[in-house]
C-alpha cells in the first residue's frame, strides 16, 4: 500500500500514466512547429539581428558609441552582466540543492530551469566580451604562456576570478544539463520514425540502454555533479560582488554584499523561472505537470528571498550611518534623494514591497498575478545593479568631476540582443528537447499523482490516491 500526504496537493494532475507523461511531453518535439512557436521564434530573430547590428557597430567604432564619460565608467554593460549572472542562479538551486534535499516538487521545472542558467550565462559572457572593447583579445583574460614577457593576468583582481568562477559554473551547468537529457534523448530516439530523427537523437543518447546498471550511474553521477554544484550557488555571485566589495568606492566597499548578491540572485533567477514556465505550461499544455502547486511553492522562495533583499537594503543603509564615514553615508543617501532618485524608489517597490503581496495565498496561486510580479521582480533587480553601480560612480570624492549617465541606443541596442539571443535559444531548446524532465517526473508520479497507476493482468490502471494497491495472481500474469 502506497501512503501519500493528505495535506499536500498532488504535484502530478490528471491520474497520468506513465505512457500518459511520455506521449504528453514528447509531442511537441516529435510534431510539427505550431503557429505560436513560429511567431515567437520569428520576432526573438527579428530582436536578435537588431541587437547584433548595435554589437557589431560598437565593436566596429568603439566603447565611445556608449554613453559612458571620464567618471561613470561602468554602467549598462556590468549592470547587464550581472542582471544576467543573478537570473542564472535559480537553475542551479533547483537542479542541484533541491536535488540533494530530495524535494519531489523540483522534477517539472528543473529542466527549463537548467536550461535558463545556461542560456543566461551565454548572455552575461557576450556582456564581458562587449565592455573589453578588443572582443578578439579576450583570451588575454586566461593564465595562459605568452610570448610577451611577463605579461601574466593580476590574481589579485576580482576580475580574474569573475573567469574562473563564470566559466566553472557554465561548464558544470552544462554537463548537469546534459546529463540529465540522456535518458529523454534515449525515450525519443525510440520513438523517432525518421533515420535523421534516430541518428541525431540517438548520438546525444550515448547509447542509454535503460538497464539497472545504467540508471544505477545515471542516478550516482547526478549525486556527485549537484555535489560539485551546490557550493557553486554560493560562489559565483559571491565573487561577482567581490568586482565592487574589494574596491574602495563609497557605496561599493562593503562586506554585506556577497550574501546580498547571493540572495538577489535566486530573487531574479526564481522570477524568470516563474515568467518562462507560466508561458510554457500553457503553450505546450502542460498544466498536468506544472501545477499550482509549483507555482506557489515557486512564490514562496520568491518572498523568502526579496524579504532577505530588503534586510540588505536597510543593512546598507544603517552601516553607512554606523561607520561614520561621510562619504559612505552620503552615497546612500544621494541614492535616494539625488539624481537617480526614480531608479532607487523603483527599485525599492519592485523588490521589497511587491514579493510581500504574496503573504496572501489566494495572490500566490493566481497565474495571473503572478506571472505580472515576476516581471516586476525582474525590473527592479536590473535598477537594483544599476542604482549600485552608476549611482555609486557618477559623485566621487571631488565635486567637479561629478557626472551624470544616459544611455545611448548602442546601450540599449547591446541589451536587446541579449534578450534575442535568450529567447531565441530557449525557443529552440523547447522545441527540439522536452522541456520536462520525463523520467524523474516517473520516477515520483507514483506518490504524487492524484491517481496513482497499477498493473493489473498486464493492463495497465488508474486507482485512486488512498486506496490499496490491489493484489493480483502472478499465475496469470
Amino acid at each position: 500500500m502506497h501512503v501519500t500526504s493528505p495535506v499536500r496537493e498532488p504535484l502530478i494532475q490528471g491520474g497520468k500514466t506513465y505512457a500518459d507523461v511520455t506521449e504528453d511531453i514528447c509531442r511537441h518535439v516529435e510534431g510539427a512547429p505550431t503557429k505560436e512557436w513560429k511567431i515567437a521564434f520569428g520576432l526573438s530573430l527579428i530582436v536578435l539581428a537588431y541587437g547584433s547590428v548595435c554589437l557589431a557597430w560598437t565593436w566596429w567604432e568603439g566603447l565611445g558609441v556608449w554613453g559612458l564619460n571620464k567618471t561613470v565608467g561602468w554602467a549598462w554593460d556590468i549592470t547587464n552582466f550581472v542582471w544576467w549572472v543573478g537570473i542564472g542562479h535559480a537553475g542551479t538551486l533547483i537542479s542541484a540543492i533541491l536535488l540533494l534535499f530530495r524535494q519531489k516538487w523540483r522534477t517539472s521545472i528543473n529542466r527549463a530551469a537548467e536550461a535558463m542558467t545556461i542560456f543566461a550565462v551565454i548572455c552575461a559572457a557576450s556582456f564581458i566580451l562587449m565592455h573589453m572593447g578588443r572582443p578578439w583579445m579576450a583570451y588575454w583574460a586566461l593564465p595562459l604562456p605568452n610570448a610577451f614577457g611577463s605579461l601574466w593576468v593580476n590574481f589579485n583582481s576580482p576580475l580574474v576570478w569573475d573567469v574562473f568562477a563564470i566559466s566553472t559554473y557554465f561548464s558544470v551547468s552544462l554537463v548537469f544539463w546534459y546529463i540529465g537529457l540522456i535518458p529523454d534523448l534515449a525515450t525519443i530516439r525510440d520513438r523517432a520514425t525518421s533515420k535523421i530523427s534516430r541518428l541525431m537523437y540517438g548520438t546525444f543518447a550515448m547509447g542509454w540502454d535503460g538497464s539497472a546498471k545504467t540508471w544505477a550511474r545515471y542516478e550516482y553521477i547526478s549525486l556527485i555533479l549537484a555535489g560539485l554544484s551546490t557550493p557553486l550557488v554560493l560562489s559565483v555571485h559571491t565573487i561577482v560582488s567581490m568586482d565592487f566589495a574589494t574596491s574602495v568606492i563609497p557605496g561599493w566597499h562593503t562586506t554585506i554584499f556577497p550574501p546580498y548578491f547571493v540572495a538577489g540572485a535566486i530573487f531574479s533567477g526564481f522570477a524568470m523561472v516563474q515568467n518562462l514556465m507560466l508561458i510554457t505550461r500553457v503553450v505546450y499544455k502542460l498544466e498536468d505537470y506544472i501545477t499550482l502547486e509549483h507555482i506557489e511553492t515557486m512564490n514562496k522562495v520568491i518572498t523568502l528571498t526579496g524579504s532577505v533583499v530588503g534586510v540588505a537594503y536597510i543593512t546598507e543603509f544603517f552601516i553607512a550611518w554606523y561607520s561614520g564615514v561621510e562619504y559612505e553615508y552620503y552615497a546612500f543617501f544621494n541614492r535616494m534623494t539625488g539624481p537617480y532618485w526614480w531608479a532607487y524608489w523603483a527599485m525599492m517597490t519592485c523588490n521589497v514591497i511587491s514579493p510581500q503581496l504574496f503573504w496572501s495565498r489566494k495572490l500566490r496561486r493566481s497565474i495571473t498575478f503572478t506571472f505580472f510580479i515576476s516581471v516586476v521582480v525582474n525590473i527592479g533587480m536590473w535598477f537594483e545593479r544599476f542604482v549600485i553601480i552608476v549611482t555609486s560612480l557618477h559623485r566621487d570624492y571631488i565635486p567637479s568631476s561629478w557626472a551624470m549617465f544616459s544611455p545611448t541606443r548602442y546601450d540599449i541596442g547591446d541589451y536587446i540582443f541579449s534578450f534575442g539571443l535568450f529567447f531565441t535559444l530557449f525557443l529552440l531548446f523547447s522545441k527540439y528537447l522536452p522541456v520536462v524532465n520525463m523520467a524523474e517526473v516517473k520516477a515520483v508520479i507514483r506518490s504524487t499523482s492524484a491517481n496513482l497507476p497499477t498493473k493489473i493482468a498486464g493492463v495497465a490502471k488508474v486507482r485512486q490516491r488512498g486506496t490499496a494497491e490491489p493484489a493480483f495472481d502472478k499465475d496469470k500474469e
